[in-house]
């Protein structure tokens, strides 16, 4: 049950009986994302982190928090689907854009932008709440494709970087939607 209702219009209202259909899985519920045991960020670059929120294995999507507490990098990437994000803290941008996002910016992404994520030195870490649907393809200099990096490269990293920190690598499976 949620916090009890005092004067709200809607404190007398029962709750739904049968939440979930058959073979329905429970929500995921994360409280203040951003924040937390720093074991639970799984590191992305050499200085960048990611923290999982929401996986998706048959979508090939995951949520995440994306970290970086000085100027930071992830590699150059191409998207061949969209991606949402909204930033929490920090400053960060795309050296191919001209836009600098910072606390409160939401970006969508358009399948089919490549780019080049940056982190800014700030008094506050980069943090932006990212939605990634598809895989993020790495890029050389030339805009080549060198590599990818899809929900199964992240899940498999988040096991391993779980079970190195005493999480526990099944830890992962609570986020599998």
């Amino acid at each position: 049950m949620p916090e009890t209702a005092h004067s709200e219009f809607w404190k007398d209202i029962t709750p739904v009986e049968k939440v979930f259909r058959e073979g329905g899985l429970p929500e995921v519920y994360l409280p203040k994302i951003a924040e937390g045991d720093e074991r639970y960020w799984v590191p992305i670059s050499e200085t960048v982190s990611s923290k999982p929120v929401w996986i998706s294995p048959s979508k090939n999507m995951w949520a995440d928090v994306l970290m970086s507490k000085q100027a930071g990098l992830v590699n150059r990437h191409y998207h061949p689907h969209p991606i949402w994000a909204y930033t929490i803290s920090g400053k960060w941008a795309y050296l191919e854009h001209e836009w600098t996002a910072t606390a409160g910016d939401f970006v969508y992404e358009t399948p089919g932008e490549s780019h080049t994520l940056v982190c800014y030195e700030h008094a506050d870490p980069m943090k932006v709440f990212f939605v990634v649907s598809g895989p993020l393809m790495w890029l050389d200099e030339a805009g080549n494709t060198t590599g990818h990096y899809d929900v199964f490269d992240y899940i498999a990293a988040a096991r391993a970087h779980y079970a190195s920190n005493g999480i526990g690598a099944d830890y992962v499976d609570t986020l599998i939607r």
